[in-house]
């Protein structure tokens, strides 16, 4: 079960390019039901995600380059590769703040989230200060919608 909060970015961490990075390809074989591949620096995994929006079943299989490359040819017509850093930064009580800086069609956009052990620790979590508004039940911001549509421009 995965169980996080989204939230988009109010103001970008002074130094958040120190913290653990991981550089992430990810494209989506479908987007109903979400089955995703991904790209994580030199690991590859599949994943399938259920329905939900703050606590979801997910099963996540590593798969080899040569099966993500193949996987890759077949993700879904009129959705786009997302490409983007993640940085993990600390936060208090143990959690990690996972802000994901969007590259390609998605430049500028950036966005956080937060996983939780149980439910009512993300019910009960208070973002730090540098997040914004929460997005975590608007659908226009999780990455299969972004793959396929990708972000409205003010």
């Amino acid at each position: 079960m995965e169980i996080e909060r989204k939230f988009l970015v109010k103001n970008i961490p002074d130094s958040f390019k120190e913290y653990e990075k991981i550089d992430i390809l990810q494209a989506y074989i479908s987007t109903k039901p979400t089955i995703r591949i991904r790209k994580c620096n030199d690991n590859f995994i599949l994943t399938i995600k259920g329905k939900g929006t703050i606590a979801k079943e997910e099963y996540e299989l590593e798969i080899t380059e040569d099966e993500f490359n193949s996987l890759l040819n077949k993700k879904e017509e009129g959705t786009k590769c997302i490409k983007k850093t993640r940085f993990k930064i600390p936060l208090k009580d143990g959690l990690t703040a996972e802000l994901d800086e969007y590259y390609g069609e998605l430049e500028g956009l950036f966005t956080v989230e937060v996983e939780f052990a149980e439910i009512d620790a993300a019910r009960d979590f208070v973002p730090p200060d540098w997040f914004g508004k929460e997005v975590t039940e608007d659908s226009t911001f999780s990455n299969a919608s972004l793959s396929k549509n990708g972000i409205e421009r003010q």
